[in-house]
């Protein structure tokens, strides 16, 4: 690690941050409609499923075109769409317009997800790629209070449209910032543009022994076929399992922040609690998020992926039961804990783990498939936490939660692999090679 890279984790960062400003600072602004009477908890629903469709179709065409065009193309257009259509919506007239600003705001929202944690891992050291991922992840969960404690001060004293006019403005100013950011070698790499990778990779080296000298190269990895690949890659024998991993984290993850915590402050304020009561007690949550993706920090190259994912989604499970049967102060602390595991779980699961499940050659479209599912069984569950909140209240959609995390649990455990401080082209060797007859439009070697 070096200044170079410190550099790059920041800009990365920085996008990640702004990203997640936005889409946790939705139920805010969705309380604040709500009592105003702009909104219901029927259109509310409309409004989370749309922007979840928004991400679903920015995830998948991320990855395609990430895989296609390449890293910095896609990062680029991603927050160019994401920062124009924010600015729009502090200026919608009503909630037609709203709603559909919204969901072009997810498509750039939905790949900022998929193209930076993937990004970043290509350009880190195996040895503590989990750990500087997991960081990042940290910061920009921090945006969730972030966008918390702005709301408890903007919303009341100027109003809802300023908290998307803020991401908005931010989301350009770094779009500006991130356009010396290079192309990921690994990417040039894997469709054959190897004197532009060489040459990608020599400037990075110049930089980074500026720092100090540089480390002894590792032996290169056996030569592999350039050729294009399909996405039907994915459901195919080898690759298959992974997928069907990721898609599993990337629905729980969604469930988990979508379907609990952003629903959390109209549920309160449904309650009886007033607005700022509500945001107070998602505060406590927040705080204990972060300081979950801070212990993941540690444990993602210490402890492992494999052992931290299942211990701590087993300990969600357990903790989101024991929400059910607290009041009062006790159930703010067993919230925190509970916001504490769940952050040690989604931190080291999502940003870390399923990028690392997938080759250069389809790691974008491997996690854009995996978040694309996630983002539209997402969707679908906001009207189903209606449905169970009207006929089971907080309790209901706490059991769901527990059932997901522990599935989790099992089946990261038993059918996924452990990438701890491997490099990216061996976490991908661990996959069986493709049979030629089935490799889906890789061309066999004639030898």
């Amino acid at each position: 690690m070096s200044r170079w890279h410190y550099r790059l984790v920041a800009l990365v960062t920085a996008g990640m941050f702004v990203d997640l400003f936005e889409l946790y600072s939705g139920g805010s602004i969705l309380a604040a409609l709500v009592q105003e009477g702009w909104s219901t908890m029927s259109v509310n629903a409309t409004f989370l499923s749309v922007t979840f469709l928004g991400l679903l179709i920015g995830s998948w065409f991320a990855g395609v075109l990430g895989d296609r065009y390449g890293r910095r193309f896609c990062y680029q257009l991603n927050f160019a769409i994401f920062g124009i259509a924010s600015l729009a919506a502090a200026f919608a007239p009503n909630m037609t317009v709203l709603i559909g600003l919204r969901f072009v705001m997810g498509l750039g929202l939905g790949a900022e997800v998929v193209v930076g944690y993937a990004t970043l891992a290509e350009f880190l050291p195996a040895k503590n790629r989990g750990r500087w991922v997991a960081l990042m992840a940290m910061i920009a969960n921090f945006a969730s209070f972030v966008s918390l404690v702005i709301a408890y001060y903007v919303i009341p004293a100027v109003g809802w449209r300023y908290m998307f006019a803020i991401p908005g403005i931010a989301a350009l100013l770094i779009w500006l910032a991130r356009r010396s950011m290079p192309e990921s070698p690994r990417w040039l790499e894997s469709v054959g543009r190897i004197e532009e990778a060489d040459q990608v990779l020599s400037e990075i080296e110049a930089r980074v022994a500026a720092s100090g000298p540089l480390p002894e190269a590792a032996p290169p990895a056996p030569v592999r076929p350039q050729e294009p690949i399909s996405s039907a890659v994915l459901f195919s024998r080898p690759v298959l399992r992974r997928t069907l991993i990721g898609i599993l984290i990337n629905i729980t993850v969604g469930f988990t922040l979508y379907g609990f915590l952003q629903w959390l402050p109209t549920i309160f304020v449904q309650q009886g609690m007033t607005l700022g009561s509500s945001l107070q007690i998602v505060m406590v949550m927040t705080v204990g998020k972060v300081v979950g993706a801070g212990a993941g920090v540690v444990l993602t190259d210490w402890v492992g992926r494999k052992p931290s994912i299942t211990l701590f989604a087993l300990l969600s499970s357990l903790l989101g039961i024991a929400l059910i049967f607290t009041q009062g102060d006790a159930f703010i602390a067993t919230s925190f804990v509970l916001a504490v595991a769940l952050g040690v779980t989604n931190t080291i699961a999502y940003t870390v783990y399923v990028p690392e499940l997938f080759e250069t050659r389809y790691r974008l479209r491997g996690t854009g498939l995996c978040g694309a599912a996630g983002r539209l069984a997402t969707s679908a569950v906001q009207f189903l936490v209606v449905y169970l909140y009207a006929n089971g209240g907080l309790a209901a959609i706490v059991s769901m939660l527990a059932a997901l995390l522990v599935i989790e649990a099992i089946a990261v455990q038993l059918f996924g692999p452990e990438t701890k401080q491997v490099s990216l082209e061996q976490a991908a060797s661990q996959t069986p090679e493709l049979v030629p007859e089935r490799a889906l439009a890789v061309v066999p070697n004639k030898s």
